[in-house]
């Protein structure tokens, strides 16, 4: 029945002209096909398709069948079926009209979901250049509306980021990615084969370059590269984004072109008419360009060897920036990779510290606190920690001046403050080895820090036990300066500013630390007189410290946590009266060195 409808259909339509095709005949000619392909006449239908007479008919109306063939090829599992439906397929892109067979497939490629869109992609990718290439006229918007329409399909797809996901390739994103490279790479030799340059092929390259971009943000930003050699030349997304990298260039775009065009307030591409969110994407892709050349070495043997190390660090602290932003743990973690590669490149102390007035200068050492305080994971949080010190080391002694009052009063971390305190004690301590003082860790400088460290911030109500971590490091310092610096050479100005540093630091702590143990000790005191009764009762009980209760656990875990607390004061109050000792020692013994003198 079906058949006789479609030879009907035929009939009536071989002896009209073809701008006399109406509306009802192509809903006629589809729905007749359809039927046709599910009740399994194949042989029939493919007959009509290749008959001579039926050109016209099949070229404007063809194309409504490639939706019903593709879902065949999908789903039928037969191979003799299935040879025939790719016969059929290619028919139809070898003989239907190329700009409704674009369209007809797009919106194929747009259809599914989950795992059904690689192997839509995969289907579809080879009939789908093959009709753009049959296009004479405005190929440019072809090319860009495909590569727009395959990269939104692709970025739903999850990236693999381990060895074994990457094997497996389950969703078939690795697979569909080195099918695309071979999809774009005609375009791209077209594109650079125009030596005249014409508008449609600048139109062209400038969709090129959008993929591009695109592909560098999804999905090479997030993905993970397999780290040994051998293997890497088996990654397929390494591949992919070595292909990326080698477009660019091809299209007049290579990398140390973007090297050079850094920090002008025109862009190369500021020409191009990139939507809004397309425009957000520029950073990412940027970033994830640079990560690639420098870390994974991509085409680095394209970059200029006269480059300093200094401008490298400049080129990429912005990158760096972007990634440390970012909170997906396979992002950041390449931020700091990039970090230690760029800083790895400079000396120690040979960091300037004018860079400093460069914004991201400063925000990626508060990312890099960021990861240290707030990433789950523990490796990460001591690569930060590494890279926040290598930084350190590379910056001249001002800049690390200027870096740790930025971090003391911008980290609002005890941990981090303490880090911070320990590095300005080994910048005094070099600096009081050395012949010649160095201004910013002696004197006035050094004494304009210390207002920084040695000092509670709330007074005697600061909470010691979450900054215990701080003051310890600060009286560590103390006692180190107490030490090192004589009363009469008082090199670090520590001497005349020791009244200000009791009456804002020591006394303080002392006070708060007798109401601090006086509180913990009645604390434990009902706890102790308590746990009996509670244990009859139920198994947990709650104790409010510091005006806050601790959360429910069993007593004796909570007495734990208090004697715990009591010996963290204990711990401080030694160093404390070990401070306290030595200054009193210092002092009386300079006196009488004064009174011998005299």
């Amino acid at each position: 029945m079906a058949v006789e409808e479609l030879q009907s259909i035929i009939k009536r339509c071989q002896i009209l002209e073809e701008q006399d095709f109406k509306e009802e005949d192509f809903g006629l000619f589809q729905l007749a096909g359809q039927r046709c392909i599910d009740e399994g006449h194949i042989d029939q239908l493919l007959e009509v398709i290749q008959n001579e007479k039926n050109k016209v008919i099949i070229k404007n109306m063809g194309w409504n069948l490639i939706g019903p063939v593709v879902r065949c090829l999908l789903w039928n599992n037969k191979e003799d079926d299935k040879r025939k439906y790719f016969l059929m397929l290619d028919l139809l892109v070898k003989l239907c009209n190329p700009k409704e067979l674009l369209l007809g497939l797009l919106e194929l490629i747009e259809e599914p979901s989950g795992k059904q869109i690689s192997q839509i992609i995969l289907l579809l990718l080879q009939p789908l250049q093959t009709v753009i290439q049959k296009l004479h006229s405005n190929k440019s918007y072809s090319v860009g509306l495909a590569l727009s329409t395959i990269w939104s399909q692709l970025s739903l797809l999850p990236v693999p980021y381990s060895k074994e996901q990457i094997q497996t390739d389950d969703y078939g994103l690795c697979q569909c990615c080195k099918a695309l490279i071979e999809f774009t790479k005609p375009f791209v030799k077209e594109a650079t084969d125009d030596k005249e340059n014409s508008l449609e092929n600048q139109r062209l390259k400038d969709e090129l370059l959008k993929f591009c971009f695109k592909s560098l943000k999804c999905p090479l930003l997030t993905a993970q590269f397999l780290e040994q050699s051998e293997e890497a030349e088996n990654d397929p997304l390494r591949s992919f984004a070595s292909e990326i990298i080698g477009f660019l260039s091809a299209i007049g775009y290579p990398f140390p072109k973007m090297i050079f065009n850094h920090g002008k307030k025109k862009k190369t591409w500021d020409y191009l008419e990139f939507e809004e969110e397309e425009d957000k994407q520029l950073a990412d892709s940027l970033a994830s360009l640079a990560y690639l050349v420098f870390v994974q070495g991509i085409s680095i043997d394209q970059l200029p060897m006269v480059l300093s190390p200094s401008y490298l660090l400049q080129f990429n602290m912005g990158h760096i920036e972007v990634f440390l932003q970012r909170t997906e743990e396979s992002v950041f973690s390449k931020g700091l990779d990039l970090l230690e590669n760029s800083l790895l490149r400079m000396e120690d102390n040979s960091l300037l510290h004018q860079y400093l007035e460069i914004k991201s200068f400063l925000t990626v050492p508060q990312g890099l606190v960021k990861v240290m305080t707030l990433c789950p994971d523990e490796t990460l949080r001591k690569k930060g920690l590494a890279m926040l010190q290598l930084y350190i080391n590379k910056l001249d002694s001002q800049g690390k001046y200027t870096l740790f009052r930025c971090l003391l009063n911008t980290s609002n971390h005890s941990g981090v403050e303490a880090f911070i305190i320990q590095n300005i004690k080994n910048q005094i301590d070099i600096s009081l080895k050395r012949t010649h003082n160095n201004k910013w860790f002696t004197g006035p400088q050094l004494i304009s820090l210390l207002d920084l460290v040695l000092f509670l911030p709330e007074g005697a109500e600061t909470d010691l036990l979450q900054n215990s971590d701080r003051i310890m490091a600060s009286l560590n310092l103390l006692r180190y300066l107490v030490i090192k610096d004589n009363e009469n050479d008082n090199q670090t100005g520590l001497w005349t500013e020791l009244g200000k540093i009791e009456n804002n630091f020591l006394k303080p702590l002392h006070t708060g630390l007798n109401m601090s143990k006086a509180h913990y000790e009645a604390e434990i005191k009902n706890s102790q007189e308590n746990s009996q009764e509670v244990q009859k009762s139920k198994d947990f009980c709650s104790v409010t410290v510091g005006g806050e209760e601790m959360p429910n656990m069993p007593p004796e875990m909570q007495l734990k946590v208090l004697h715990s607390a009591l010996f963290t004061f204990d711990l401080i109050e030694s160093v404390l009266a070990r401070v306290e000792e030595l200054i009193e020692i210092k002092t009386k013994s300079t006196s009488e060195e004064n009174t011998g003198i005299k």
